[in-house]
């Protein structure tokens, strides 16, 4: 079995935990580069030690004195702040996960592209807020970028890369979140904690809101539109509330592939870390006659508006899904902390979309105009009188995991 050096950006979340679980059942076989984490200091240090890792990096700057005693005498090195974060993504290391949550993740996961790694890419918001930078710099460098993403992942192993034009349609599924069946009344007066519990999924507090809200799957939308060769108006949303079919694709010649699975991340990760092998994972086996019915059905743009936002900023280019993005970022942050409804996030997200104008995407200063401009004017329309807080929030985009 092919031996492969990996890097973790983000170990300590949803996904990072998972890829943990998979290298330490065969650590000889993936010994550890580098582990990065924002401030969970604790379990960070205790990853690095548990696998051998030759550097942990946590964001949080004065939690530097904390890993340095918890590491100490193990020879691990160790650093911390967002430019030591970058620079673990471009440590030598051939496989690189890219886990870090939102448009924080975009300069670590542009740096272990730069290097030409492997990148397994959990970060969506790379694709979603520079998707034009980050292939076109994939294509430069020789890099090869695999997709985390129980859809985008599915769809890879049934899409036929050497004949395209076979292609009819991409179909993402989504399970519809925790909220699928109620109506706009009770979705107003629905609280963070029922948000973040989704009814199928393990995650993280912002993206179990954007599941919620669809908001994610639009940003897989995006995302697909990038790692694969088919126009937007052919890739589709399609709800489907078991989570067994992660997504499918649908051939001219009237063939649907689907890719079928327990809903078990470490699926979709085992396939890129052991890429273009297989790999064994834990993960429970699929028993269809205990599932019994599988159910599908079109989502309801006019209670779940984020997919149609979504498309729409697509359809724009240019910096509009990176608009989309931040603005989506600073509302969630808003609706976690109690500060906005949870309909109060779209309704966000539309009108920075509308006001803040798009423009050419030609570099990484061009991203982060657009993103701190987005961020701003978001927070503003949530209180127009906090401008302490508008500075938190387009800081806290900037560098949080």
């Amino acid at each position: 079995m092919q031996t492969r050096r990996v890097t973790i950006l983000g170990s300590t979340g949803s996904i990072g935990r998972s890829t943990i679980d998979l290298i330490a059942r065969e650590p000889e076989r993936f010994p550890v580069e580098a582990l990065t984490a924002q401030s969970n200091v604790g379990l960070l240090a205790e990853q690095a030690l548990s696998l051998k890792a030759k550097c942990a990096v946590i964001g949080d700057e004065s939690l530097l004195p904390e890993l340095r005693q918890r590491l100490a005498g193990s020879g691990i090195e160790s650093a911390a702040g967002a430019g030591a974060i970058i620079e673990a993504a471009a440590r030598p290391a051939e496989w690189v996960m890219a886990a870090i949550v939102g448009a924080a993740g975009l300069e670590p996961t542009l740096a272990a592209v730069r290097r030409g790694a492997i990148v397994a890419l959990a970060n969506k918001e790379s694709l979603v807020c520079a998707g034009p930078l980050v292939m076109r710099e994939a294509a430069l460098h020789g890099a090869t970028i695999l997709p985390v993403d129980s859809e985008h992942n599915a769809i890879f192993q049934v899409f036929d890369f050497k004949a395209p034009d076979n292609i009819d349609r991409v179909i993402l599924t989504a399970s519809g979140g925790p909220f699928r069946t109620l109506n706009l009344s009770e979705m107003r007066e629905v609280t963070p904690a029922q948000a973040i519990a989704h009814p199928v999924w393990s995650m993280g507090a912002k993206i179990s809101v954007d599941s919620a809200t669809l908001m994610n799957k639009g940003l897989e939308l995006i995302e697909a539109s990038f790692l694969f060769p088919v126009p937007e108006d052919r890739i589709e949303v399609l709800i489907h509330p078991q989570s067994v079919v992660h997504s499918l694709v649908s051939y001219v010649d009237g063939s649907v592939l689907a890719q079928l699975g327990t809903p078990d991340m470490r699926t979709p990760i085992s396939v890129t870390l052991a890429w273009p092998a297989r790999m064994p994972t834990p993960a429970a086996r699929l028993d269809l006659a205990a599932i019994a019915k599988l159910t599908f059905e079109v989502p309801d743009f006019a209670r779940f508006p984020a997919l149609n936002l979504t498309r729409q900023a697509l359809q724009s280019g240019g910096s509009a899904p990176t608009i989309l993005n931040a603005a989506n970022e600073v509302a969630v942050d808003a609706f976690l902390n109690g500060r906005i409804g949870f309909l109060d996030i779209t309704r966000i997200v539309e009108q920075t979309l509308s006001r803040v104008p798009s423009g050419p995407l030609g570099d990484l200063a061009a991203v982060h105009e657009a993103d701190g401009t987005a961020r701003r004017y978001a927070a503003h329309l949530i209180d127009p009188t906090d401008d302490d807080r508008v500075v938190r929030v387009q800081t806290r985009g900037r560098n949080r995991r």
